[in-house]
């Protein structure tokens, strides 16, 4: 029922160092054999596409469809600050330490979230001045590797997404454009990718993550949606020049839950835990010196088999995390880390009442999650 992510061989965090050493990158290894040897690249990331999905509605994505899909993984846990970090990085979240949606961060009384850089519960706390992104992920991005050989480097995004902690952290190195509409992305992918005799251009689209999250990856406005996620590859494909590649692939998949476990108002679940973090699909348990073993025993009994609970020691052995997790990485990691099989998952009501009535979700390793597509064009 669980998918292994494929470190080294097969995951998101091998694409960039593959397109790399397609333009010619000093020391970057070709891990995913793309075989390329180009001038220009564009690398597209749809948040929320799952390979499985993606696979099933060949009518509503002729395009990506015709470019024979491949198939990779995500990382661990499969949620967007994790994988946007390995993807931004090249290596796996126990090297680079974005372990999760919420997670603890030692010194810090409260959890810490990552994609708005921010305390758990303080809104408005902005911790660039404290937890210094370029200090919290220390390791040259692929970016700042691709500037540093004379490419011209640009992001495409959202303009909330410039100069935010996570892109100083993970995505830094490169030109800043801000995207304001469809054609605007397009236009503005199409004028990076010829800034220079050597150009990597990444880009991201939101919307398929956004509508599978409120109506459910079953839904039909999911599935239009995704066909409109198809015309903008499409439209980028016939801005490439000469030499190009274009790369479309996603953070993660997404399933829709049927049942939901509410962590606020089941007592039994509470008991010997000082932190709850992660997110429905996969969670960091935290707790109380002493009670690991009677929580775990707890939380199995009270989930059931739809859900593996494990200590943070065995999702190590497993390589969830990476071949090596660091120990400052490790720190970060729940006591103990819950794992969602089926379609349930375990809200908070009271803590997160926005997530906890989301249809979508995801975070686990289950094949829906954790395969997400790689298309590749060139020119």
């Amino acid at each position: 029922m669980f998918v292994a992510p494929r470190y080294g061989t097969g995951s998101l965090a091998d694409l960039f160092p593959s397109v790399l050493a397609g333009l010619g990158v000093p020391g970057e290894q070709d891990r995913l054999g793309l075989g390329l040897a180009i001038e220009r690249a564009c690398v597209l990331l749809v948040d929320g596409l799952g390979y499985q999905d993606l696979v099933a509605n060949p009518t509503a994505a002729p395009f990506l469809s015709g470019l024979a899909p491949r198939s990779l993984t995500a990382g661990f846990p499969t949620t967007t600050a994790t994988s946007l970090t390995s993807l931004g990085v090249g290596v796996p979240p126990g090297e680079h330490g974005v372990v999760g949606y919420l997670f603890h961060v030692p010194g810090y009384d409260r959890l810490f979230v990552p994609l708005s850089w921010r305390l758990h519960g303080v809104p408005k706390s902005d911790l660039r001045g404290e937890l210094v992104p370029e200090q919290f992920q220390p390791r040259a991005t692929v970016f700042e590797r691709a500037a540093a050989d004379g490419i011209a480097v640009a992001q495409v995004s959202p303009r909330d997404q410039a100069g935010s902690g996570l892109t100083k952290a993970v995505l830094r190195g490169c030109e800043f454009r801000p995207q304001l509409s469809f054609g605007d992305l397009v236009a503005g992918v199409s004028e990076a990718l010829r800034a220079g005799p050597r150009a990597l251009v990444y880009t991201y689209h939101g919307d398929l993550d956004l509508t599978g999250h409120v109506r459910g990856p079953e839904s039909r406005s999911w599935v239009l949606e995704l066909a409109n996620a198809d015309r903008l590859a499409a439209a980028l494909a016939e801005e490439l020049p000469p030499g190009a590649a274009l790369l479309v692939t996603a953070d993660h998949g997404m399933v829709q839950l049927e049942d939901r476990i509410d962590f606020d108002t089941t007592p039994v679940l509470r008991e010997g835990v000082r932190a709850l973090g992660g997110e429905a699909r996969a969670r960091h348990v935290y707790t109380v010196a002493g009670a690991t073993s009677d929580v775990a025993a707890a939380w199995q009994a009270t989930l059931g088999p739809d859900f593996e609970v494990l200590d943070k020691e065995e999702t190590f052995a497993r390589g969830w995390f990476g071949p090596t997790v660091d120990p400052a990485v490790a720190e970060r990691i729940g006591d103990l880390v819950v794992v969602a099989r089926g379609r349930r998952g375990v809200i908070r009501t009271g803590a997160e009442p926005l997530q906890s009535w989301l249809v979508g979700h995801h975070g686990s390793l289950t094949p829906a999650e954790m395969n997400v597509p790689l298309c590749v064009l060139r020119t």
